[in-house]
């Protein structure tokens, strides 16, 4: 399953995909990405020309694009084998929730109001997540176009291989007093995915698109999905044009290491 290139200021086309894994799976998916979550989201030529390179070497791959990407999309599929998309990714460090003004303990009326010392602490899984069709209306169909991480928990991914957040900041979270990061990372795995590549940091759009083929295409050599990543950041360490890490160092494998074939 590919989505990617999703047409932010237009309204999402309520599509549902249904993407059911084969039986072994199921016996075992030109300039920065901005970060800027709440005013809203340019479209990113290179995720365009990203799935239409990725999706010759899986023929059978449902690609979802534009309109058709949306959020109501990625929540109705079944364990696809793998789960890529392509699009902005946002975590909002600084994000804070406020506990509502409460009448004062004691006053005459009841209705003196008064604000608390402390603000309630925020809720980390709404904090990170992925924008999709219809983001910057927030408007999707039913949805509103904004795939948060707490939403991400709940998808049916129990059997799929690998999921590959091509997007910002996909790998940063909150830190929780003994329950380690919130974020996407850790929501995917809840929904089952067996690994996944995501991201530390704001990334090119360019250049993630050139290391996502040459990912793609070590995996369907044989490659281990670990090995693959770790060649393909090798390549564009060399290269003149990418060898700066900014530019391939953010993306991070976890989750299962071998070759997709086994």
């Amino acid at each position: 399953m590919i989505i990617a290139n999703p047409i932010f200021d237009q309204e999402g086309k309520p599509t549902t995909v249904v993407v059911q894994a084969n039986a072994q799976t199921r016996s075992t998916r030109g300039s920065s990405l901005s970060r800027d979550a709440i005013s809203g989201f340019r479209r990113l030529p290179g995720t365009a020309a990203e799935a239409e390179a990725i999706a010759p070497l899986f023929p059978q791959a449902t690609v979802l694009t534009q309109a058709a990407a949306t959020e109501n999309a990625v929540k109705t599929v079944r364990a696809p084998q793998i789960l890529h998309i392509a699009t902005h990714g946002f975590f909002l460090s600084d994000l804070e929730q406020v506990a509502p003004r409460t009448p004062e303990f004691g006053s005459m009326d009841g209705l003196t109001a008064r604000t608390p010392a402390t603000p309630l602490q925020k809720n980390p899984p709404l904090c990170s997540g992925l924008a999709l069709a219809g983001y910057n209306l927030r408007k999707s169909g039913s949805e509103d176009g904004v795939l948060t991480a707490l939403e991400v928990a709940n998808l049916r991914l129990r059997g799929t291989e690998l999921v590959v957040l091509s997007a910002c900041e996909t790998g940063v979270g909150e830190v929780g007093n003994g329950e380690g990061v919130y974020g996407l990372r850790r929501a995917f795995v809840i929904a089952g995915a067996r690994s996944s590549v995501f991201s530390l940091w704001r990334v090119n759009d360019e250049a993630t698109k050139d290391l996502m083929v040459k990912y793609y295409q070590r995996l369907q050599q044989g490659m281990g999905r670990t090995e693959a990543l770790r060649q393909t950041q090798l390549e564009m360490l060399r290269s003149p044009e990418y060898q700066h890490p900014y530019y391939w160092a953010a993306f991070l494998p976890a989750g299962a290491w071998n070759s997709l074939k086994n």
